[in-house]
């Protein structure tokens, strides 16, 4: 399955941003929550918003799979979302507010891209 490589490596991304969210614990030594320190909420909030956004993409990217979507369009979606976190994170780490937008932007983008692609191969196969 194609969509199995952008599964990988958005599941090595999350493992990445994890251990970033561990090693600014160790280093503020605060176990639990934010406890107050911005450095340590700017990472939590870039792991939990990936976190928030990959899961439904994968099903849909599945889905366009499994819906024998285009080969071509599976890469273009998984390549978009995995583009878009990745700017996105990195809004969120520069605190720099257009690239958050914009990682935002690419990753709405291709979560409605496949939600359309998904619903026409489906209504294709009715007719």
């Amino acid at each position: 399955m194609h969509s199995s490589l952008f599964a990988s490596l958005l599941a090595v991304y999350i493992v990445a941003l994890s251990f970033k969210v561990i090693k600014t614990r160790r280093r503020t030594k605060i176990p639990y929550g934010d406890g107050n320190s911005h450095e340590l909420e700017i990472v939590r909030t870039a792991q939990s918003n990936a976190v928030q956004y990959i899961p439904i993409t994968l099903l849909l990217l599945f889905s366009l799979e499994l819906n024998d979507g285009a080969i071509w369009l599976i890469y273009l979606f998984g390549t978009m979302m995995v583009v878009g976190r990745l700017i996105h994170a990195e809004g969120i780490m520069l605190e720099n507010i257009k690239r958050r937008v914009l990682g935002m932007q690419v990753t709405f983008s291709c979560i409605i891209g496949l939600s359309i692609c998904n619903i026409g191969y489906l209504v294709a196969r009715w007719f």
